[in-house]
């Protein structure tokens, strides 16, 4: 099982793109707002392909995880729809 080298963050608290270019998604830290919700990640921008989709409830705890292996390929860019008030942290490499 490989590891991801070089990593480095992105953070959004709101919808748009986290970050544009080439590479893997290895990990996120969620926080929950006061909306229940879908968080999508597209490869591509909003209307790109969904590589990740993930329902969250209201005011939860920080939901975090880290992806084996070499984690998610986002071949183009890194977008994010997140519900009201929720924000996503990435770790990439």
């Amino acid at each position: 099982m490989s590891t991801l080298t070089n990593i480095f963050s992105a953070h959004a608290n709101a919808t748009g793109s986290v970050y544009a270019g080439a590479t893997n998604l290895g990990g996120y830290q969620i926080k929950p707002g006061g909306t229940a919700g879908t968080i999508e990640i597209r490869d591509g921008g909003a209307s790109g392909t969904l590589l990740l989709e993930l329902d969250i409830t209201t005011n939860t705890a920080v939901i975090a995880t880290l992806l084996p292996g070499n984690g998610i390929r986002f071949n183009t860019s890194i977008h994010v729809t997140l519900p009201t008030s929720a924000a996503i942290t990435i770790f990439c490499g």
